[in-house]
């Protein structure tokens, strides 16, 4: 990884940002796609944007982004962008504030540098293997060792009770941004996030390791490492917690 990804990475999610914040709260054109979920004008502008500026200073890099087409040849490439343009577009377009620009350099499967950008609310969050960081400062997951308590991010389809053989008596929260939960997580202002169903690489590949920097274990839901760039783009789920808690939660699993 050149020296210089991150600062690349950060540069990028500014300028998309200030994209992004011209169509927010403008209703863009939006339209479904097949999964039936939302894509808007300000999604593919971002996309587009980024595309640009970091194949351009990276033309060795393969290219992985929720609103790009698939292309095959990113499996050929030691490095590769993994991004989503905007990760809470429903969000975005209900205009609300805790959406983002999630971009990261993986090489040979594993992040390596990082940012999470909300415009709206002014946070930037970054990370290399060295560490993580909210606008500059250190951030640290939470110490919390117990699942009783725990404050918890996730959707409401992974409290249903076959995932798990004991629930634990979570407190709750949701947060649209798959990237911004895990954001939330390494700054210690939730003790564990999860999704107990397919989890898209370009959804959680800046924010594992913004929250793996942070101090935290992050695996798919069967305690697997993660591996990013692969060919089916998704992982078995995500669980991610400070070490003792994450065992906890594995054990309450089913």
């Amino acid at each position: 990884m050149p020296a210089t990804d991150l600062p690349l990475l950060i540069d990028a999610a500014r300028t998309a940002g200030d994209i992004a914040v011209r169509h927010w709260q403008g209703a863009p054109q939006t339209w479904m796609k097949d999964d039936a979920s939302p894509v808007s004008a300000a999604d593919i502008e971002v996309d587009t944007a980024l595309r640009d500026a970091l194949l351009q200073a990276r033309p060795d890099y393969g290219w992985l982004s929720e609103e790009s087409p698939e292309d095959p040849t990113r499996l050929e490439r030691e490095e590769c962008f993994i991004l989503d343009p905007i990760d809470g577009t429903r969000a975005f377009l209900r205009g609300e504030e805790t959406w983002a620009i999630s971009l990261a350099v993986v090489s040979g499967g594993e992040p390596t540098a990082a940012v999470v950008h909300l415009p709206a609310r002014g946070l930037t969050y970054t990370a290399t293997r060295e560490g993580a960081w909210l606008n500059g400062d250190p951030v640290r997951v939470s110490a919390r060792p117990d699942p009783d308590g725990a404050r918890v991010l996730a959707n409401k389809a992974s409290f249903a009770t076959e995932h798990w053989r004991r629930l634990p008596q979570f407190q709750r929260s949701f947060r649209p941004s798959v990237a911004y939960r895990l954001a939330c997580l390494a700054q210690g202002r939730t003790d564990l996030m999860l999704s107990l169903r397919p989890a898209w690489e370009w959804d959680i590949a800046a924010g594992a390791l913004i929250a793996a920097s942070a101090g935290a274990r992050v695996t798919d839901r069967q305690g697997r490492a993660l591996s990013f760039n692969s060919p089916q783009r998704a992982s078995d789920g995500i669980v991610a917690a400070n070490p003792t808690l994450h065992a906890k939660v594995r054990d309450a699993l089913a």
